[in-house]
């Protein structure tokens, strides 16, 4: 059987080229598909396979540009000839969905998040725009909107990587999806041994979604040593924080040193909203709690008063009271045999069989 991935881009390595990593294992022999590829960014497991690239590949800095050509991407799609393919699977997070295969192959679409930038939360990335990219959002996000809606008549199942992301999938295409969690690298955690420091993490690619801020002034509040781990736009929040104490930006770190802070934190934080997240996950097969905002993803991910605690309103307030109350259950969180019992449902094993077990059930594989 020939088999298609259609991947969004291929220009770093993270939690969709992790699950993208686990589809080419179930499919050795599989073509991918994928608007921009940056070799060198890339695994050698998705090197070996041959990649065929869309026009959009060829454009100015491609590699570093990518998301300001996401609206050439829809008719880019076109440039994709499937017909020859008997499984086709979409792995969707940006415009990948839309191709057209032929009318006797399936086409599995595996979401990790209905575009974001379109739909819920299209407020929250226009404030933070500049204004060219205000005016460009206002012309072109109605009807990206149109076609994100049509072309998920293109795709024959959906599977969705949590329930929040089943429920965002349904409201914006009507569609019902099947639930697979994707996966994460659990065993490389599950034998890391605790030794706990006084400090709290926050681990992860750093943007405004993950609303750092937040963390930032609940432990500045309350006078505890935060540790902010990965790379991304944390600019003007450094610049906000010059000079308090307590507050360390580590930058990127190795595999390494990321284990080793989530084997010392006293808890993770994670007060923004993930569609998924593989943080909280990988932060239980350490033994380390999280403390997470009660919305998103981390309502599979975490298991309340087991493998960390919520908090129910987005704010520094909210979260502070969270740590206070975590400090007082903190021994009760000492178990690792029902943090581990927890995580084996993200496994890479466990993410195979759900996907297997959803084509089987098409009659398809």
């Amino acid at each position: 059987m020939r088999v298609a991935i259609v991947h969004y881009w291929l220009t770093s390595m993270r939690g969709g080229e992790k699950v993208l990593e686990s589809l080419l294992e179930m499919f050795p022999e599989a073509d991918i598909y994928t608007h921009v590829y940056s070799k060198k960014n890339v695994s050698a497991l998705i090197n070996r396979h041959k990649v065929y690239t869309s026009s959009i590949n060829r454009l100015p800095f491609a590699s570093r540009l990518y998301r300001m050509y996401m609206p050439l991407m829809p008719r880019a799609l076109l440039e994709f000839d499937l017909r020859d393919y008997e499984l086709v699977i979409s792995s969707e997070a940006g415009p990948a969905k839309g191709v057209v295969a032929s009318p006797d192959a399936f086409h599995a679409c595996y979401c990790h998040s209905p575009m974001r930038y379109l739909w819920d939360l299209y407020h929250e990335y226009y404030d933070g725009a500049s204004f060219i990219f205000r005016l460009f959002m206002r012309l072109l996000v109605p009807s990206l909107r149109v076609w994100d809606v049509t072309s998920a008549n293109l795709v024959d199942r959906f599977i969705a990587n949590s329930t929040y992301t089943a429920k965002r999938i349904k409201r914006y295409y009507n569609r019902d999806a099947d639930i697979v969690f994707a996966p994460a690298d659990v065993e490389k955690y599950l034998e890391i041994e605790r030794d706990v420091k006084d400090y709290y993490l926050i681990f992860g690619q750093i943007a405004e979604n993950k609303r750092v801020d937040i963390a930032v002034d609940a432990c500045l509040s309350l006078g505890r040593r935060l540790i902010v781990a990965g790379g991304g736009g944390t600019v003007r929040l450094r610049r906000r924080v010059a000079g308090r104490a307590g507050i360390t930006f580590a930058g990127r770190v190795s595999d390494g040193e990321a284990a080793r802070l989530l084997s010392e934190a006293r808890a993770l934080l994670f007060p923004g909203i993930e569609d998924m997240g593989l943080v909280p996950i990988e932060a239980a097969a350490a033994g380390c709690p999280v403390i997470a905002y009660r919305k998103g993803g981390v309502l599979d991910t975490v298991k309340e008063n087991v493998t960390g605690i919520f908090f129910d309103e987005q704010t520094a307030a909210s979260l502070s009271a969270a740590i206070q109350h975590f400090e007082t259950v903190e021994a009760d969180f000492s178990n690792r045999e029902a943090f581990t019992g927890h995580v084996t449902r993200f496994s890479k094993a466990a993410f195979k069989e759900g996907v297997w077990n959803v084509l089987a059930e098409r009659r398809r594989v």
